[in-house]
């Protein structure tokens, strides 16, 4: 597995060495964040554009902006998550020498370390300059999880052999802009405006200024102090743009100066404030010094680590507690009051925008057992844009709700029409807003949310709304059709983006693509469970706020019951006509460009298109088995009149895996989550190749404009779900180990209901259960046909081939 060395029992993420060509990579994978804002590892020294090298980024979460393009003759409008003002700046020189930076001087060693149990950066380096000064130096860097407005820095410069003045310079910088990705910068990416900057007070400096178009007021605030050095000059002078505070002191070789920085960051968007320049103002001059900061962000830490405990042993482990490190520098609990959704790259980068798509149906599993409260936020940012999704489906002539595919500050649909092949440089048209099944993924995530918290006034409240105006959709979409004597659903996308169309089509569209009509099923039969199970009253207001008769649910049935899933071969066709399309010389395209995960591009700048070929970007039929167990999903399929036994399922996996190029960081998950039940023995090269998505950056150069959080969530639920077989139930948790050769040892920490901290750990064949002490009912547990409740406070034995359950 091709990462750095690791040290502190797998707490510490480390790179040796100066390597430009790594750096944004790097700067990705040792961002610091706490769910409120995040920040790209870059150098301090660094500055926007510098030969390309590096790109200091700062993204607070929610927040967006939208500019209009001229591309390929057209006006396009797109909504980005905002870069804001960097608050990095900070360099040194030997008064009148040139910055001592990794780019100008000679760097004589250089460490960069992420601490993930401290949730610090620290970067170690010793440089020399054109006249032959050496300085060792050692910066410290943190964005704090206690307090999400604060972050701070400290960096110590030790001269070596010279002595003199010391110039230092800290700043706060508004001149940046969006461009972090390479296909976007054709597009406008100027989003900030109105950019003041101000001295505020002795030392401090403040920097204020708006998006252009969602006019949401930033305002930074810095305080800096030096140590360490005899004072010579001190001066704060705001500029154009940007604001620097000079200092300049007396230093001495082997003789320490210590430069601390406290910044401050509000935005209009924030509760409980009067105005953020003055709440920002407020916060950085209140700020404690940085060890004290240093102390309470290790605290905050610690007690996350708690609560999302999950402890795999060896380099898998390692790996797994960096994304869990990344997920929680997304969606902390400070995420939970926010009005932001799930960004599929996280708060790391500009890919994609910061737009939310599916990924929350790979990470909110997860989340659910540990910080439910920020699941039910994240669900709630979807309730909140219930109306506008419900706008959308009836311009396209439908009942219900229509979730955009790609969301961003409101409910409209943020998926670009057009997009870039870099292969060939051309400007293509977009289809993938007909992937509708993310309205699916929102009413599944819905479903698990209640059935692990046991939040039913959640389930009856915005739950029920959801869910409910989701099966409308799809019962509204689905068009009967008299000859197959089936519900069809036609012109979608499904999860495999390589096809948007049959070949020689006049629009895009599928129909009948598997992965949706059986979704779409589920979330009927789930709205019919639901509506079933409300009190009456609540039942009876629902349906008159909607409009909903009561004869409506009479279709719900029959479309729950009937939509069409189509076959060939003695497989589940992927879609109508899947099996009609042709095979790809899948052994010629590998010899002649090696990596192949991105085949839509290489099609395309050949003049081709992968809608003429049985060839998948990612899993979509393989996705149900991602989703369901294999008894529900067998269930699911009886309720559709089909029936779906051992040899069908794998005769479906054989099929699709041998025609997927895995171009989507999800695709290896996927697969290694059904291979480990149903071919154990293949699924650990998938289940390697989901680890090493992000670390290895495996398809070439995404990573550094932002890290693939459903990938690196769905890896820690691989472990917590999918190989303990866990499936929180009204009736408590039922268990399904199936654990690997390389995973068979672990320890996860869940939260089911009301009991916090429940232990599982997998071990030497068997299965223990530990209960935390409280005052709630026995626990109730369910592997294979054995049934044990587990009192509060005891810890129980579980052997996976058997046996009675005994104390332990």
């Amino acid at each position: 597995m091709v990462r750095e060395e690791a040290a502190d029992a797998g707490w510490t993420w480390r790179y040796h060495g100066w390597d430009p060509s790594q750096e944004r990579l790097r700067e990705a994978l040792c961002t610091l964040g706490n769910g409120y804002f995040a920040t790209r590892g870059a150098a301090a020294e660094a500055r926007s554009g510098d030969g390309g090298v590096h790109y200091p980024g700062t993204y607070a979460a929610g927040c967006y902006n939208r500019l209009t393009s001229h591309v390929a003759g057209r006006d396009v409008d797109n909504e980005d998550m905002v870069n804001l003002p960097n608050w990095l700046p900070l360099r040194f020189r030997a008064a009148g020498g040139d910055w001592f930076t990794l780019g100008t001087c000679t760097v004589l060693a250089h460490e960069q370390l992420l601490d993930l149990r401290r949730g610090v950066l620290v970067r170690r380096t010793r440089l020399r300059d054109a006249e032959g000064r050496e300085v060792a130096t050692e910066e410290t860097r943190l964005v704090h999880m206690g307090d999400p407005h604060l972050a701070a820095q400290r960096l110590r410069i030790t001269p070596h052999g010279w002595h003199g003045e010391l110039e230092i310079e800290a700043a706060l910088d508004g001149t940046v802009v969006n461009a972090g990705v390479a296909r976007y910068r054709d597009l406008a990416g100027h989003h900030l405006a109105d950019v003041r900057t101000t001295a505020s007070g002795a030392g401090t400096m403040s920097l204020t200024c708006r998006t252009s178009a969602s006019d949401i007021g930033i305002a930074l605030s810095a305080r800096t102090r030096v140590t360490g050095g005899r004072p010579l000059a001190s001066a704060v002078e705001p500029g154009d743009g940007i604001v620097t505070h000079r200092m300049a002191v007396a230093a001495a070789s082997g003789h320490t100066v210590t430069v601390e920085k406290a910044v401050a960051l509000h935005t209009s968007r924030d509760p409980a404030i009067s105005d953020p320049p003055h709440a920002a103002r407020e916060r950085a001059a209140d700020a404690p010094d940085f060890a004290e900061l240093l102390a309470s962000h290790e605290t905050a830490w610690a007690q996350l680590w708690q609560r999302t405990r999950l402890d795999v042993p060896g380099e898998p482990g390692h790996v797994l507690r960096l994304h869990l490190f990344h997920v929680l520098q997304t969606l902390s609990p400070h995420t939970a009051g926010l009005d932001v959704g799930v960004p599929a790259r996280g708060l790391h980068g500009e890919a994609y925008r910061g737009h939310v798509f599916w990924d929350e149906l790979f990470v909110l599993p997860f989340l659910n057992l540990h910080l439910p409260e920020v699941s039910r936020g994240l669900l709630v940012y979807r309730h909140r844009r219930l109306d506008a999704a419900c706008r959308a489906a009836a311009a396209a002539g439908r009942r219900g709700a229509m979730y955009p595919w790609q969301s961003g500050s409101d409910g409209r649909e943020e998926t670009q029409r057009l997009h870039l092949n870099p292969h060939s440089g051309r400007w293509l048209p977009d289809h993938t807003h007909l992937q509708h099944h993310v309205g699916s993924a929102i009413a599944y995530n819905v479903w698990q949310y209640c059935l692990a918290s046991g939040d039913t006034a959640f389930l009856h409240g915005e739950g029920a709304e959801m869910l409910v105006q989701i099966a409308r959709f799809w019962s509204h979409s689905a068009e009967w059709d008299t000859a197959a004597e089936r519900y069809r659903i036609r012109g979608v996308v499904g999860p495999d983006e390589y096809h948007d169309a049959y070949p020689g089509a006049a629009g895009p569209g599928l129909d009948d693509n598997a992965y949706t009509n059986v979704t779409a099923a589920w979330v009927v039969a789930r709205a019919l469970d639901l509506v079933a199970e409300l009190p009456a009253p609540r039942r009876d207001e629902l349906f008159e706020r909607f409009g909903i008769e009561p004869d409506e649910t009479e279709l719900w049935q029959d479309v729950s019951r009937r939509l069409r899933v189509p076959f060939h071969s003695g497989v589940i066709s992927q879609f109508e006509g899947y099996g009609d399309l042709e095979e790809l010389d899948w052994a010629g395209y590998r010899r002649r460009y090696g990596d192949i995960r991105r085949l839509d591009r290489i099609l395309e700048a050949e003049g081709d298109t992968p809608n003429r070929y049985q060839a998948s970007k990612q899993a979509d039929v393989l996705m149900l088995g991602y989703l369901f167990p294999p008894a529900e999903l067998a269930g699911l399929f009886r309720r559709l009149g089909h029936r779906l036994d051992d040899a069908l399922w794998s005769a479906t996996v054989d099929h699709y895996l041998a025609r997927t190029s895995h171009g989507s960081t999800l695709s290896g998950l996927v697969h290694g989550w059904v291979l480990a039940r149903s071919r154990r023995a293949d699924a650990w090269t998938y289940v390697r190749e989901a680890l090493l998505g992000d670390v290895a950056d495996v398809q070439g150069g995404t990573t550094g404009e932002g890290i693939h959080l459903g990938a690196m969530g769905g890896t820690l639920d691989l472990v917590q779900r999918g190989l303990t077989g866990l499936a929180p139930c009204e009736d408590g948790l039922r268990l399904d180990p199936v654990p690997l050769p390389e995973l068979s040892t672990f320890h996860v920490a869940v939260r089911y209901a009301e009991h916090w901290g429940v232990g599982l750990t997998l071990r030497d064949g068997r299965l223990d259960v530990a209960v935390p002490e409280s005052g709630q009912a026995p626990l109730r547990i369910v592997l294979g046909d054995r049934a044990v409740r587990v009192p509060p406070g005891s810890t129980i034995m579980l052997e996976l081939g058997g046996g009675t359950p005994r104390p332990h």
